[in-house]
């Protein structure tokens, strides 16, 4: 038996000023895409040969341009047409929020080539991320669909692992089945479905206990992404079933679990504290633990901004007598980098940090000391935080005559995990407020009770779903309207 694989991964920024193109997506082939995608052992390990594709990931950034997107899909359809007659199955990891400039959902379109090319029958399995849309025509063309449980994604090589041993057991076992999918009227931005807090705690719960029951494959409950206009926005839970006869049950499942969704919508809240600009920043300034962190939501490169807005840079600036030691970790300016990045330590110069974009990422005139330098890495997965790679660089300096110190980057990463820190060189604890781009934290920043607020910052990112200008979106939309 043979089973053709690969990956797309894209969430779509609308709201920053770039497209993406090719040189923004990782891509792999052969044995680097079967060893990032992390199936080998459950694939190999039933007698089954892989066949791979295409693994194309360019994580949360811009609209993709579509001469890239279309190099893209040719490299799944031409693999799926190569090997038509050997495959016994698809495996696929699909994000769900991507947005093709002219098209619309790319992680839609390759579905539908590849169902079209194979035809109705051959199983096709896809593991997801919660955030990201979908809609009926997509769930239809799929045997088995399952997201994530946990944001932070910590689950996410359990959750391929659990998908691929579903297709395995299907290709081995085939039963004409498809995916039951209810859309709800229900909007929401992953900062205010944290999966450690409720309603979303329970909501994983409850799958949990559904997947239990013999008669049900898989159930997901999927967020949905809100950082691009299109009509498949909103959220939607799936539920699988195991065999053929079980359809109809899964039908009436896949109501239930709506329902207990929907019933939960005015539950639904920012994970922690959350302040107007002004007011968080007081909050921290004022809080007397020994370091404490800050989130400039609305500038939040986890969801694809771009990390160059200097907004709470001139907040802490204005502070009159500032007596804490602040980190901004990080402010993008790949122009400053480039200034400081062969400077020797201790060096003393002035730098116009800001991209001057708009008001938001206005340039600040100022006089640094250059404190040390090194390499932003991140983890390639929460579950395995020590296995790293490098997205970037840093020169760390010092606003002369002030206790803030920044890190300025040529890329735009947040320094949202432990084992940044280690890898550059800088003690977090040292400081006293460090202030990053996300938009929900991450466990260094909220474990041993810490104290964090987020920033209910302008930019690419902002929170407020009620403030986004949606135009294609079912209506009513709750909580946009309220129902």
């Amino acid at each position: 038996m043979k089973v053709l694989i690969g990956t797309f991964i894209n969430e779509a920024n609308a709201n920053i000023p770039h497209l993406s193109n090719i040189k923004d997506f990782e891509v792999l082939y052969g044995e680097d895409l079967i060893n990032k995608m992390e199936v080998r052992e459950v694939f190999e390990g039933n007698g089954i040969e892989i066949i791979p594709a295409i693994y194309a990931s360019a994580g949360a950034a811009g609209v993709i341009e579509r001469n890239t997107f279309d190099f893209i899909l040719k490299e799944f359809e031409n693999a799926a047409k190569k090997h038509l007659n050997e495959i016994d199955g698809i495996y696929l990891m699909l994000h769900g929020a991507s947005e093709v400039e002219g098209l619309g959902s790319g992680d839609h379109a390759i579905l539908w080539a590849l169902r079209k090319i194979v035809g109705p029958y051959v199983p096709i399995a896809v593991a997801c991320d919660p955030h990201g849309n979908l809609c009926k025509e997509y769930t239809d063309r799929i045997n088995i669909i399952r997201s994530y449980r946990q944001s932070p994604h910590t689950d996410a090589s359990e959750t391929r692992f659990i998908v691929s041993r579903m297709l395995v057991d299907l290709m081995k076992n085939r039963q004409n089945i498809y995916s039951c999918y209810r859309k709800l009227p229900l909007i929401l931005g992953g900062e205010q479905s944290v999966s450690t807090d409720e309603p979303v705690a329970s909501i994983n719960k409850y799958m949990d206990e559904m997947e239990k029951d013999p008669r049900v494959r898989s159930a997901s409950w999927h967020v949905g992404y809100i950082r691009h206009d299109t009509d498949v926005a909103g959220c939607g839970v799936v539920v699988v079933p195991q065999n053929t006869e079980d359809q109809q049950y899964c039908e009436k499942k896949v109501d239930e679990l709506a329902e207990y969704v929907w019933n939960k919508r005015h539950e639904f809240h920012y994970t922690g504290l959350t302040a107007e600009p002004e007011d968080a920043l007081k909050m921290v300034l004022e809080s007397e633990q020994d370091w404490v962190s800050l989130t400039d939501s609305g500038d939040n490169t986890t969801s694809g901004a771009s990390g160059w807005n200097t907004y709470v840079l001139r907040q802490v600036l204005a502070v009159k007598d500032l007596k804490k030691k602040v980190l901004f970790a990080t402010i993008n300016h790949p122009a400053s980098y480039e200034q400081l990045k062969d400077l020797e330590e201790g060096t003393v110069t002035h730098i116009s940090l800001g991209q001057d974009h708009d008001e938001l990422s206005k340039a600040v005139e100022l006089d640094v000391c250059v404190k040390s330098k090194g390499d932003i890495v991140r983890s390639i997965s929460l579950s395995n935080p020590d296995n790293v790679a490098v997205f970037g660089n840093f020169v760390l300096v010092n606003v002369v005559g002030t206790p803030i110190d920044i890190m300025v980057a040529n890329s735009r990463q947040a320094m949202r995990e432990e084992v940044q820190y280690r890898y550059a060189g800088i003690d977090h604890t040292k400081y006293n407020i460090i202030i990053i781009k996300v938009g929900y934290n991450y466990p260094m920043f909220t474990n041993n009770n810490r104290f964090w607020v987020m920033s209910l910052t302008d930019g690419p990112t902002i929170q407020n779903t009620r403030k986004l200008p949606f135009k294609r979106i079912m209506r009513p939309m709750f909580p946009i309207d309220e129902i």
